[in-house]
């Protein structure tokens, strides 16, 4: 149960300073982090900093398809962990 506490803290922490770091780097017009590997932090565990890392650097804001992307994992993520908490979806294994 720690383990996965600490891989959720350090996840999350990991996306949001590339959210912040990427921005930093969008700023000064030098190299960025790929979309692909930001999608892949929140893919991981990482939904909730991308969510806050969006809020607080105002970041990937205007990107439509890259929200739809971003909300389809947080969805997919939530119907898993409603599923993993309910007693049928426990019984079956």
């Amino acid at each position: 149960m720690w383990i996965a506490v600490i891989y959720l803290w350090v996840i999350n922490g990991l996306t949001l300073l590339a959210f912040g770091w990427d921005k930093l780097r969008a700023g000064k017009r030098k190299r960025r982090i790929p979309e692909r590997k930001l999608l892949w932090l929140a893919a991981l565990g990482g939904s909730p900093g991308a969510l806050v890392g969006r809020w607080i650097f105002r970041h990937k804001t205007r990107n439509k398809l890259f929200s739809c992307y971003l909300f389809g994992i947080l969805s997919a993520q939530a119907v898993l962990i409603y599923a993993l908490s309910t007693q049928k979806f426990a019984d079956v294994f």
